[in-house]
């Protein structure tokens, strides 16, 4: 797919935009959540690994569901033309907990759209914003960058291979029901994480593939051990991986973490603060 000038300047006009939501940070929601990521279910004493993505879920009417299961486009984002789309990064900053069963409000702004060219083709990089706030009070800021591509080339199997693992590495290998129930918790209908047949004949994927999110959970997760408590975090997901195989996570050094697939590729690198 070739894009015209005039779609990329047509999108582009959607950045300044913004639109607000106010919820109640309900407690049980975010317990579900806490299961979901395989973290204790004592929200109330500490709350689990990224919380805030518990809140402010997409909700779309079921006649508003494309046929990949994502809500159809358009409206706040851009109806970019591209097919495939992904949460590929996100750069989070936490000033403050969150207050469990307060009403929060999430600003939204769509900070930049950009084109460029990939392996795979043509590439619409979505930047935007997100900013929490409860009791008069910044509670958590976020960048995220989504990223919309073109079909490009079927994905290749993973090939196991020897990952050797430290004494601080974690293996961790999600099956099917985990990915059923972290789509559930956060109302992400996307068939590539539930639909085998949908993910490996309509998207060229080798198996179901393991959320973005439910990853990047996992590593910060992972940066908490021993009780340290993150202050900032920044992910990108490199590579996909799958339902059923392990992924191993490692902390390189203080502040630096990643989420190795079984093959010893890269599926996440993340770098965090304290």
């Amino acid at each position: 797919m070739t894009l015209s000038p005039s779609d990329i300047a047509h999108w582009q006009t959607w950045v300044g935009r913004t639109e607000s939501r106010t919820e109640m940070l309900d407690r049980e929601a975010l317990r579900r959540f806490a299961a979901a990521i395989g973290e204790p279910l004592d929200v109330e004493t500490v709350q689990p690994s990224l919380a805030h993505w518990a809140f402010f879920l997409p909700v779309a009417a079921a006649d508003q569901i494309g046929p990949d299961g994502h809500p159809k486009r358009g409206g706040f984002l851009p109806q970019i033309s591209l097919p495939r789309r992904m949460f590929a990064a996100a750069e989070m900053q936490f000033h403050a907990p969150l207050m469990l069963d307060w009403e929060a409000t999430r600003t939204s702004t769509v900070l930049d759209i950009a084109h460029k060219s990939g392996r795979s083709g043509e590439l619409v990089l979505v930047k935007v914003g997100h900013s929490i706030v409860q009791a008069d009070r910044e509670r958590v800021s976020e960048v995220q960058t989504i990223v919309y591509r073109d079909t490009g080339a079927p994905t290749p199997a993973i090939v196991p291979t020897t990952v050797d693992a430290g004494s601080d590495d974690v293996n961790w290998a999600p099956n099917s029901v985990d990915l059923f129930r972290f789509s559930a918790v956060t109302f992400n209908s996307h068939r590539i994480h539930y639909d085998l047949p949908y993910a490996t004949g309509e998207e060229g994927y080798p198996g179901l593939v393991i959320h973005g999110p439910l990853t990047a959970a996992r590593v910060f997760g992972h940066a908490r051990r021993g009780g340290r408590s993150p202050t900032r975090f920044a992910f990108r997901a490199v590579a996909p991986a799958f339902a059923g195989q392990p992924v191993l996570l490692r902390e390189d050094e203080a502040g630096r973490c990643r989420a190795i697939r079984c093959d010893g590729s890269d599926a996440m690198v993340a770098d965090i603060g304290y």
